[in-house]
């Protein structure tokens, strides 16, 4: 059993407000690829895009999900970024180096979460509920291929999300595997 949980999904499903108390609850160390990532560019993603494009943002995206699933001697709960699973090489890694769960969450209910965000790229154009159905349309297969677990995230709390994973985990015989490789 893997020590990491990877956390795949839309942009604004949760990943991270779940994942960082996911890790608390376990007592496991969180990180968000998006994060590491920047860290090792020195900018923001956004502007990493605009100048080097998607195909050299995706190459980096790689490179740190392969690092991040790759032996660190803990428990790690890992957010990872909404377009991650674009990359077979990425969705090989997440599942078979990681127990992956997909929080699911519809364009709507998205849209409704982000309406006002200005720090998404992907959602800086006309029509946001548009894009975020189109994101859905194309992602929505890949992360139901790489999942090993499923969480609606309709209009849970954070703690009930938390809690109907830790469910999932538990039923699976996953959460002592967590704890004990602390």
């Amino acid at each position: 059993m893997s020590s990491v949980v990877s956390l795949v999904g839309l942009p604004g499903g949760g990943k991270s407000t779940v994942g960082r108390q996911l890790a608390r609850r376990l007592g496991a160390r969180f990180l968000d690829s998006d994060t590491v990532l920047e860290e090792r560019i020195g900018m923001p993603i956004r502007a990493y895009f605009e100048q080097h494009g998607e195909a050299a943002f995706r190459d980096l995206e790689e490179e740190v999900i392969r690092d991040l699933t790759t032996g660190h001697g803990g428990p790690l709960i890992l957010a990872t970024g909404g377009g991650a699973v674009l990359r077979p090489a990425n969705r090989q890694r997440l599942h078979d180096s990681s127990t992956v769960i997909y929080l699911r969450s519809t364009p709507d209910e998205l849209y409704r979460r982000l309406r006002h965000d200005t720090q998404r790229p992907l959602l800086q154009v006309a029509d946001p509920l548009a894009k975020l159905r189109e994101l859905h349309e194309q992602r929505h297969p890949l992360y139901e291929e790489v999942a090993h677990y499923r969480v609606d995230t309709g209009r849970p709390s954070v703690a009930t999300l938390v809690n109907m994973i830790m469910m999932q985990l538990e039923v699976a015989g996953l959460v002592p595997g967590l704890q004990g490789s602390a």
